[in-house]
């Protein structure tokens, strides 16, 4: 122990779990209006709005990942197209102190609750600069998200497993 503390401190600082972000960009952005001008007049029958949301994260190192968030919107009056707006949205992040047990689920969860914000903003400019309202999603429960997710690969591996 040095004078002070400082030691303990330090070490005490060291093993906290931590999450940087050491960058963020857009990585793909569309946005199609097919039925132009016509999709653009008033109507009083509401769009049907279909919103997907998908992350997939690759490790850069043992501390480093991207992640990906792709944010999916398609609208539709009528059987007819008023848009299509996607968006990847991705950054860079440094984990670190996170056991390794939980690091897969602290990295699908975590990271992209952080950029989930940013990533529905560009969507809601993009679909405003499209000439029709902002599209604002609603918050995602990403470990709800990650808990389907997973729910979904067990299943698909049961079933692997069994003899046809």
């Amino acid at each position: 122990m040095s004078i002070n503390g400082q030691a303990d401190a330090q070490s005490d600082e060291q093993a906290q779990p931590g999450i940087h972000v050491l960058g963020q960009y857009v990585k793909d952005l569309s946005f199609e209006n097919p039925n132009t001008p016509a999709s653009l007049r008033p109507s009083e029958k509401a769009p049907d709005l279909e919103v997907n949301v998908n992350v997939n994260a690759r490790p850069i190192s043992e501390t480093e990942f991207e992640i990906e968030l792709k944010l999916d919107a398609n609208a539709r009056r009528g059987g007819e197209p008023l848009f299509v707006a996607e968006v990847t949205y991705a950054g860079l992040f440094q984990i670190q102190n996170v056991p390794q047990e939980h690091l897969h689920p602290f990295v699908l969860i975590e990271c992209p609750r952080l950029l989930f914000p940013f990533a529905r903003q560009i969507l809601a400019d993009a679909t405003r600069q499209g000439g029709f309202p902002p599209l604002l999603i609603d918050p995602v429960d990403f470990a709800q998200l990650y808990r389907q997710r997973m729910s979904e690969i067990d299943v698909q591996r049961q079933a692997a497993n069994q003899p046809m």
